[in-house]
């Protein structure tokens, strides 16, 4: 199964400037930015300074009143506990940034990174699969690991209990990065602290997240976006029929990523996933020379640079026009997301005219994005 490969559509690389960790960590940190959002205000305004200048005004035209951007106290404490962490903050356009994420355009603009940092410029394979996994399962996705890690590849999984521990277990010795759904601090479940320790000495554990910030449900779909986004496929070894892994391997296809699965026993609940993706055309997967014969081909020079957009001027509209796009985009929105190109086309407006508008609501709360380009309303 492979995803359709889409061009890059995050926003051109910005040259950075040494106060400017502070400031983005800033921008990102302030209430109602997103991902998506923070892209726009950089890309917007050209400087993450110019963009916090920015933010109060463009929140007060949203309707929100008495907006505060995020303290520098409240920056520089997370600064500060990354560095007692030994975490290093790698951000978006920087040389230490993964290559394989500028493909994706909600790619995380700052992570926090410990470990072997080299590590994120391999080629890389995810696995993933059920935390009540079973032996076989455990066993399938530590040899697949240690197998992939073997040919040149790094495997990337989520820390998580089950399949995930074992692909790092795996992998360990060749090279294994653990997404986390928390801060890069923050060990869950704590039954793998011993092995993220190990991953911090010989692999990598990274994160988008503040240091410190215990993981919640909402966090994991988030994370996923960034295991599949780092990997060039997506093998699931084990997972039920409504799971995070399918949620991973969905991200997977939208990023253009190919999806491989391991078969199991058609009575068997962990494996009714795997089997549901090889009949709608993953690749079945038997041992490691199956992913490595599977993979599409892939351009020899990964560019860690993005490709430049052109600019664009916006038309000047009116506060009423801009309050019936407002009324109009809320009325088709749910709280079902759908892709913010189907939006534009049932609505009829161009990117340049929407693009001002959804950051309003985003800021207003109103809506909220999803991976995948995908957009809903807040209910």
């Amino acid at each position: 199964m492979t995803g359709t490969h889409a061009s890059s559509t995050h926003p051109p690389l910005l040259p950075t400037t040494e106060e400017d960790p502070f400031n983005r960590l800033r921008l990102l940190r302030s209430r109602r930015v997103g991902v998506a959002t923070y892209h726009r205000l950089l890309a917007e305004h050209g400087s993450a300074a110019d963009a916090l200048r920015a933010l109060p005004d463009i929140a007060k035209s949203a309707g929100v009143s008495g907006y505060e951007i995020c303290s520098e106290g409240v920056v520089a404490a997370e600064l500060k506990a990354g560095k007692a962490a030994g975490a290093q903050f790698v951000i978006h356009g920087s040389p230490a940034f993964p290559s394989s994420l500028y493909d994706i355009a909600d790619a995380p603009p700052l992570m926090w990174v410990m470990g072997q940092t080299a590590l994120l410029q391999k080629p890389m394979i995810a696995l993933v699969g059920a935390r009540n996994a079973s032996s076989l399962g455990t066993r399938m996705a530590k040899r697949l690991a240690e197998d992939l890690t073997k040919a040149g590849f790094a495997v990337v999984s989520g820390l998580a209990r089950g399949i995930d521990a074992a692909a790092h277990h795996g992998a360990l010795a060749g090279g294994t990065i653990a997404v986390m759904a928390g801060g890069v601090d923050t060990i869950y479940p704590a039954e793998n602290t011993k092995l993220a320790q190990d991953i911090a000495k010989h692999g990598v554990r990274l994160s988008e997240m503040p240091m410190g910030l215990q993981p919640q449900a909402r966090h994991f779909p988030m994370r996923n976006r960034i295991i599949s986004g780092l990997a060039r496929a997506v093998v699931v070894v084990e997972a039920a029929g409504k799971s995070g892994s399918l949620i991973t391997a969905r991200n997977a296809l939208d990023q253009g990523r190919d999806v491989l699965a391991v078969p199991g026993h058609p009575l068997d609940a962990r494996a009714w996933g795997c089997n549901l993706l090889i009949r709608d055309g993953a690749t079945l997967v038997r041992s490691a020379e199956d992913v490595i014969d599977a993979l599409t081909p892939v351009a020899e020079d990964i560019s860690a640079a993005a490709p430049n957009l052109p600019d664009v001027v916006p038309q000047e509209r009116t506060l009423r026009d801009i309050a019936a796009l407002h009324s109009e985009i809320l009325s088709r929105l749910s709280a079902a997301p759908i892709a913010e190109d189907q939006l534009m086309r049932d609505i009829k407006v161009t990117a340049t005219d929407v693009a001002p508008v959804l950051i309003d609501l985003e800021l207003d709360g109103k809506i909220t994005r999803h991976a995948g380009g995908l957009l809903a309303r807040v209910v």
